[in-house]
């Protein structure tokens, strides 16, 4: 599917088709959605469904794991007029953080990072 292309009758999920299989290896995600990206319909219409099971939610912020997270969250954050914070890796930020370890896609420990001052309790 080319990126101007946007079919005549858009189904649920359509622009899937637009992300590409890993061709790399086991080292890389399974997928890779950067020609979602690209595709101005594509990606208004994933961004939608992905809201879609918020409806009627309050939200005060919208957050993205480092850093495909980055893409769709600030992506939700700016349909919803909300702002965005980043969760990053350990070590990209230079203010007081709090640290969360987890375990990536594919099996790795790693520890997340997010700035105290961000958010507040309640």
């Amino acid at each position: 599917m080319d990126l101007c292309h946007v079919p005549a009758t858009r189904e649920k999920g359509w622009y899937l088709a637009l992300m590409a299989p890993n061709v790399k290896g086991p080292n890389y995600a399974w997928l890779d959605p950067s020609r979602l990206y690209c595709h101005p319909q594509g990606l208004q219409d994933c961004v939608a469904d992905l809201l879609q099971p918020f409806q009627g939610d309050a939200i005060d912020v919208v957050a993205g794991i480092d850093a495909m997270g980055f893409i769709l969250g600030a992506a939700a954050a700016a349909t919803l007029r909300k702002g965005f914070l980043a969760i990053r890796k350990a070590g990209h930020l230079c203010v007081q953080t709090v640290a969360q370890p987890y375990t990536d896609y594919s099996g790795r420990e790693k520890v997340m990072e997010v700035r105290t001052d961000a958010i507040s309790p309640g």
